[in-house]
């Protein structure tokens, strides 16, 4: 027969167990999403013919890469073809390897044969080209998901605090105590709220080049993130992004 006290403490182990477990699988799907987000197919670039040795070199690349995709990134480029992998600075091992094994077959559905094809996912973005453009910054290709609720009070305040924030981890993430990862993420309170922020450079850029494209797209695209609770700014050089929720399950900087 159980006593009032030892069936209380069992009652309590219940909870605890159950308060666990759901934090493990909380952690677990801000971790293991993988939501395709967009794709473009760079129709000025052209499509290259089977058999060709344009698609020669491509299958070569994409084998390589298949190979080194659990360092988290990857990247080629000369005069005729550039490819660059850029997993999401926590997805690295059998999550890079399988967002880019995801990533490549859905870039050849979407766009097959062109040259040119760019697509993003969350964990991922792969991007192909007919030319060279390692190490240079892509104004072009770069688009913004918002959320749909606005922060409330005064949005001049909120957009004066989002662009420090984002400021401050392009600072973090292209500091030499980073080891050159173009990658930081932070978590800052606003009006008695924590905001999550994240930014991310593909790392075939300097940190200079970094800096410049995260400053440049957070200026050009401030419509789409003016007063709203939460949006990510994607492009093929650089991406940041900002929410009211943990989105990224690592140990974040108070900054």
């Amino acid at each position: 027969m159980y006593s009032p006290s030892s069936v209380s403490k069992r009652f309590i182990l219940i909870y605890v167990l159950a308060i666990q477990i759901f934090l493990i699988n909380s952690e677990l799907s801000i971790n293991t999403t993988n939501e395709y987000l967009n794709h473009k197919c760079l129709v000025s670039q052209g499509k290259y013919k089977p058999g060709s040795k344009y698609e020669q070199r491509l299958k070569f690349i994409t084998k390589l890469f298949y190979r080194d995709s659990i360092r988290g990134y990857d990247g080629f480029g000369d005069s005729t073809l550039t490819a660059i992998l850029q997993c999401r600075g926590d997805s690295y091992g059998p999550k890079c390897h399988d967002c880019y094994a995801t990533a490549l077959a859905a870039l050849r559905s979407k766009c097959p044969w062109y040259k040119g094809r760019i697509v993003w996912y969350d964990q991922c973005l792969l991007s192909i080209t007919s030319n060279y453009t390692y190490g240079q910054i892509d104004y072009d290709n770069n688009f913004c998901i918002s959320n749909a609720k606005k922060v409330g009070g005064d949005t001049f305040e909120f957009m004066k605090a989002w662009n420090n924030f984002i400021l401050d981890l392009a600072i973090l993430a292209t500091s030499g105590d980073n080891n050159y990862t173009l990658y930081s993420v932070g978590e800052r309170r606003y009006n008695g709220d924590m905001m999550y922020g994240m930014v991310q450079c593909t790392r075939d850029l300097s940190r200079n080049a970094c800096r410049e494209c995260l400053f440049y797209t957070s200026l050009h695209l401030q419509k789409c993130v003016n007063g709203i609770r939460g949006a990510r700014v994607i492009g093929r050089s650089c991406s940041f992004r900002l929410e009211f929720y943990p989105f990224i399950a690592k140990p974040v900087h108070n900054i």
